[in-house]
């Protein structure tokens, strides 16, 4: 097996990598990313990159090479220079913090992603149910980790809340310290040849179990604030690194605000089994469960079989949503207008030529 091979290399990125070939040029995956400075896999193995100026200056800031992301570039002196970035299979993002409607880009490629909480003090359902709409919305399986279990008397009651809110997926108890606990859920989740991104928001216990997992210390672990009680911010790089089982896990810095994306020319949507279920049963085929007569969901909170904070947190989210996509409308338009704006001027220059 190929390095490239041992890294997640597959049929989906050989066939866009074939147009390069006539041009020399190396397939490589990103593995950290900090400021400028990029490294990089390949055959050959590791080696520092830095990006062409002509890709910096043709692709949108989420379109540049992330960690994870599959590139190819070309040996220059000591290090490479990245030429292009193969399409990516999927991608984690999130929506700049502030009013911002541009995404960020935190991961590329990933077969799931390990959403973690804490069960001390970061343990919150509407939280988590916001990682869980955006990982969906990436098209990620999602597994969640409920950490720190060590710390509470009856982990179990946690982890049956997350069990109510329906969600199809695995949902795990462990102690980032307990080596036994780790290899018993490790061994049947995270594959060899597989991609995992670690998501989870400061304090959560992600660094520590980074580092379990790995076998080295990757990132400095943080102390609780002594102001807020708060996790402190403890990775500031994004890197992927080799798990000694084969699988491949990125970690992230924690990040305390996790909004929500989606496409301006896409329709708004919110998975949430709960209410899936029950929208089935409503008179009308788009009805927003927010108003409409015959809504079966609305009826369900009257009549109390639908909670009605997850009716409201379900509601936030989606409201949300139409914010983030009528912002990104208004970017695309004004973007349009900026277009049309600058040919004119190109033209109008041409036309006062000798």
């Amino acid at each position: 097996m190929s390095l490239l091979s041992q890294y997640g290399w597959n049929s989906h990125f050989e066939q866009y990598y074939t147009s390069f070939l006539h041009q020399g040029l190396e397939a490589a995956r990103v593995t950290a990313i900090n400021g400028y400075n990029h490294t990089i896999i390949s055959n050959k193995g590791l080696s520092a990159a830095i990006l062409a100026g002509t890709l910096m200056n043709s692709k949108e800031t989420w379109e540049l090479p992330k960690v994870g992301d599959w590139v190819v570039c070309k040996p220059y002196d000591d290090q490479s220079i990245i030429i292009d970035v193969l399409p990516r299979q999927n991608a984690i993002s999130r929506k700049l913090p502030g009013r911002s409607s541009q995404q960020q880009v935190i991961a590329a490629n990933l077969d799931a992603a390990l959403i973690i909480q804490g069960l001390d003090r970061d343990f919150n359902l509407q939280r988590l149910q916001r990682y869980l709409q955006q990982v969906y919305q990436c098209g990620i399986q999602p597994v969640i980790i409920l950490n720190k279990q060590d710390l509470v008397d009856d982990p179990e009651a946690y982890r049956r809340q997350v069990l109510e809110l329906g969600y199809k997926c695995p949902v795990l108890l462990t102690s980032a310290l307990d080596r036994a606990q780790l290899e018993s859920w490790t061994s049947q989740y995270l594959q060899a040849g597989k991609t995992f991104a670690l998501l989870g928001s400061s304090g959560v216990g992600k660094s520590t179990l980074f580092n379990a997992l790995s076998g080295i210390v990757i990132q400095k672990e943080g102390n609780l604030s002594t102001f807020n009680n708060k996790g402190k911010h403890t990775t500031t790089a994004r890197q992927l690194v080799m798990l000694p089982n084969g699988s491949m896990l990125i970690d992230s810095p924690g990040m305390r605000e996790f909004g929500l994306t989606i496409d301006a020319d896409e329709g708004v949507s919110f998975y949430h089994p709960q209410i899936e279920e029950r929208s089935a049963n409503c008179r009308f085929r788009d009805c927003t469960h927010q108003q409409e007569p015959g809504c079966a969901v609305i009826a369900a909170v009257e009549a109390g079989t639908l909670p009605v904070n997850v009716y409201r947190n379900y509601l936030k989210l989606v409201r949300e949503q139409y914010h983030y996509q009528a912002s990104s409308m208004e970017k695309k338009r004004m973007d349009q207008q900026f277009g049309k704006l600058s040919k004119q001027i190109n033209a109008l220059r041409k036309k006062r030529k000798y």
